[in-house]
């Protein structure tokens, strides 16, 4: 078994679940209940996390993750901590407060 995919956006994740399962990829989640750690554990270690069950189908998993792509948004400076944050997070990655 290989990690795929990861972030914090639930709804991402389990878009791109939904996306190589009907593919035909077979794949299973993990972190799904680690939310409830968030304070305990490193936010990062609470995320919801896609892994393959064939590692065969890596590859094509990869190419059908490109053709989706990332969402797109601006980099941004926490309000709480300063510490700068690349678009994708939702949550700064250092204290996890969310932007203003």
């Amino acid at each position: 078994m290989q990690m795929i995919y990861t972030h914090e956006n639930r709804y991402l994740v389990l878009n791109l679940k939904n996306v190589l399962e009907n593919a035909g990829i077979e794949v299973m989640l993990k972190n799904e209940f680690a939310g409830g750690g968030a304070g305990e554990l490193a936010p990062i270690e609470t995320w919801l996390e896609l892994w393959l069950v064939n590692d065969g189908d890596y590859d094509k998993a990869r190419a059908l993750i490109a053709d989706i792509g990332e969402p797109q948004g601006k980099d941004w400076l926490c309000p709480n901590c300063g510490e700068h944050n690349g678009a994708a997070f939702e949550v700064c990655w250092q204290c996890g407060q969310a932007p203003a």
